[in-house]
């Protein structure tokens, strides 16, 4: 089973260009699970269903910024009970922007799960409200299962380093808000001493964009819920896509996160 998270940057940049780029390489990948941030459905187009092709079933947050961007999930298998919320954890949280939500879905595939989609709050003063809204999906995620035995996978970009309280509540090492959870963080799980940065000034689209003086961070997850003892998946690798240019052309401000479990 193949699970992608990517951030699109929308259709800022050179769109055209970028387009070919990503929908090439994601046609190439065949991801299984995807969840997309900053994608475009607007006035008749759907960046997702444009950029994956046929065969597969998709969900898209309600309401995105007034061009249509927002974030979705797409799966190969069918979907069963679908839930999507907003977060308005402080005033801080504005919800103009397509940030500060989750969506989550039942998937009927060869081993049925729950995925989600986690985008949290992106400002870098934030934290409290990121750490708010990891308790809360993490909460809705636990609702979905209503006690049964699934796997639960998380990915998303979650718009805050390893070493965060936000990051710390998933992966186990810390309580918030009276909860404790433990996911494994696919990228740590297989590549425990790389930084793995998916937010990069390697990339000219970083630096060159809202993020001038960016040093690089690691932003961006796929997860997987622990029982008592240890993951129920295990996971044959990991790795980041669309992390460099392609004939020039760099996919993404982001750079993607591929984790194949098994």
């Amino acid at each position: 089973m193949r699970v992608l998270t990517m951030n699109l940057w929308a259709r800022h940049g050179d769109w055209p260009a970028r387009r070919d780029v990503l929908a090439s390489g994601l046609r190439e990948l065949r991801p299984d699970l995807v969840a997309f941030q900053e994608s475009v459905v607007h006035e008749g187009y759907d960046q997702v269903a444009d950029l994956l092709g046929d065969g597969y079933h998709v969900v898209h947050q309600s309401h995105g910024e007034p061009d249509g961007t927002r974030a979705s999930i797409a799966s190969r298998w069918p979907l069963g009970a679908a839930r999507q919320a907003r977060m308005p954890v402080t005033r801080r949280v504005d919800l103009t922007e397509f940030a500060a939500w989750v969506g989550v879905v039942e998937v009927r595939g060869p081993v049925p799960l729950i995925f989600m989609n986690h985008k949290p709050s992106f400002r870098l003063g934030h934290e409290r409200e990121r750490e708010l809204q990891a308790v809360a999906s993490a909460r809705l995620a636990e609702r979905m299962l209503a006690g049964r035995d699934l796997p639960v996978v998380v990915a998303g970009d979650f718009d805050a380093t390893p070493d965060s309280a936000g990051l710390r509540f998933w992966r186990g090492l810390q309580s918030l808000e009276g909860m404790s959870v433990c996911y494994r963080d696919a990228w740590e799980w297989a590549h425990p001493d790389a930084d793995g940065h998916t937010f990069s000034p390697v990339n000219p689209l970083v630096t060159e964009g809202n993020w001038p003086r960016e040093t690089g961070r690691r932003i961006d997850y796929v997860l997987v819920r622990c029982g008592p003892t240890g993951p129920p998946l295990g996971l044959e690798a990991c790795f980041r896509v669309f992390d460099r240019p392609v004939g020039g052309v760099w996919a993404s401000d982001h750079f993607g996160v591929v984790a194949d479990l098994k």
